[in-house]
């Protein structure tokens, strides 16, 4: 749990920048790959990208989070969107809340959580879906960018065995 607004912005930058390396890989043909329950490769980026908005304004952050309809089936907007979104995102929690305010409680879902919480939630439920998405990505043919590491096409390009 978060102690302080800079513990929060030093991973969210870093997860932003992750996040926002897979969803750059993905490509308007690869939108509709498959996927259980209808979670295609589009569908849930684009849960990614929302969840952002959903997530800070559920938590009472005022930001612009407006999203154009359909966006899930163009990269392009996808991309566009989900940097706008995690800028204002981030911009809103360093404006709005303070490091005292991270204790007070907010309504999520039915569940009264500590503001501190939410930014919790909100990093780890991005990390939990890009995993689903470099799953899908890489049954689609795509390139996956290292995120923690070297990817197996980063280690091949490197001159490297990937690691198993």
């Amino acid at each position: 749990m978060y102690h302080s607004i800079a513990e929060f912005v030093f991973d969210w930058k870093q997860e932003k920048e992750f996040t926002q390396k897979i969803l750059n890989n993905i490509t308007d043909e690869s939108l509709k790959y498959g996927g259980s329950a209808g979670r295609n490769i589009g569908r849930l980026a684009w849960h990614i990208v929302t969840s952002v908005s959903e997530m800070g304004k559920s938590g009472g952050l005022t930001f612009d989070a407006d999203l154009p309809e359909a966006s899930q089936a163009d990269a392009t907007c996808l991309h566009t969107q989900y940097k706008k979104l995690a800028d204002n995102l981030q911009a809103a929690v360093t404006s709005q809340w303070n490091d005292a305010s991270l204790s007070e409680k907010i309504n999520m879902y039915g569940e009264m959580w500590k503001k501190s919480f939410i930014l919790e939630v909100l990093i780890k439920h991005q990390i939990h879906h890009r995993g689903q998405l470099t799953m899908l990505m890489r049954q689609a043919g795509l390139k996956i960018p290292g995120i923690y590491g070297p990817s197996y096409e980063e280690w091949q390009g490197m001159g490297m065995v990937p690691q198993e």
